[in-house]
């Protein structure tokens, strides 16, 4: 059983960043593929970014290339989020998960584990 607990979310103005972090316990963490999310109020929740277990491959979704970069620190038990750029359509609670797997996936139902989730909002 994995745990999973999110922080560094908070308000910030548009053109602004925030650095999300996701601490991992209860599990080798090295073995999981880790991915954010997130769901805005009568959304869906959508897909963001994911990284592999040893950083070799990485995806994101189209609406945050190039703003948003994941990464993650096996030793630290920890993943990332940095956000640059943000804007009031980032708003949002943001969302870590961990996937047994080798393949990357934007799926959220193929997850195993979820945080609590952190809040984003952006003013305009």
């Amino acid at each position: 059983q994995v745990q999973l607990v999110e922080s560094g979310g908070g308000l910030v103005q548009a053109g602004g960043s925030l650095r999300l972090s996701c601490a991992a316990s209860g599990g080798t963490f090295s073995r999981y593929a880790m991915g954010w999310f997130r769901q805005a109020p009568g959304k869906e929740r959508d897909f963001v970014a994911a990284i592999s277990w040893n950083s070799g491959s990485i995806y994101y979704a189209d609406s945050v290339k190039g703003r948003f970069t994941i990464s993650r620190v096996n030793a630290k038990n920890t993943v990332y989020l940095q956000m640059n750029s943000l804007e009031p359509e980032d708003t949002a609670v943001y969302y870590c998960a961990a996937d047994y797997t080798v393949v990357l996936t934007p799926q959220w139902y193929e997850y195993d584990y979820w945080g609590q989730g952190t809040q984003v909002t952006v003013s305009s």
